[in-house]
């Protein structure tokens, strides 16, 4: 049975790095960014919103301008199993699966047929599963950024959670992990 995780940038006032659909936080440093890569690489799949897919859809792609990390955190996401979430998509890239209809169920067969740790991205995805208490984890990267506007970390009402572990990534990002009550 797989671990269902939420990892996603968080700013310290709790939105996620979204806005309008750019990233209003910038790339990460380079240990940031290392720590994503091999988040990535470690994991044996991976739930996505429809549009936090359509964000990460931007790695399918090699790119001239890209140097050794970013085609490494690129290979790992393609090599990545993905299921989207979406109620409009009728198409998704390669090595990716569309989910619609009964999306607790399929989660829930995912959560018994996958071994490993299935993480979830996009905020209103995440409200959905919290509320659904599929989440076995939440895995935030704080980042020294206050938005004061966009879309919350937690989209609905926040779980009750307790901590299970604090890391620093970089002089300033911490990975704080979350379990519920």
């Amino acid at each position: 049975m797989s671990k269902l995780i939420l990892a996603m940038n968080v700013s310290i006032d709790g939105y996620v790095d979204d806005l309008a659909g750019t990233l209003v936080m910038g790339p990460p440093g380079p240990k940031v960014f290392d720590f994503w890569t091999t988040t990535v690489r470690d994991q044996a799949a991976a739930i996505y919103g429809r549009h936090m897919y359509e964000l990460m859809r931007y790695w399918d792609e090699d790119r001239p301008e890209w140097d050794a990390p970013l085609r490494a955190f690129a290979d790992a996401w393609r090599k990545l199993p993905k299921w989207v979430v979406s109620r409009t998509l009728t198409e998704v890239g390669s090595n990716t699966t569309l989910i619609s209809g009964d999306i607790a169920a399929q989660v829930r067969d995912l959560k018994t047929r996958i071994e490993g740790t299935i993480s979830v991205s996009g905020p209103e995805l995440a409200g959905l599963m919290t509320g659904l208490g599929l989440i076995d984890e939440y895995h935030l990267v704080m980042r020294p950024f206050v938005l004061g506007q966009g879309k919350p970390f937690f989209h609905t009402v926040p779980p009750s959670l307790r901590l299970i572990s604090s890391a620093r990534i970089d002089d300033d990002t911490l990975h704080l992990v979350y379990a519920p009550d």
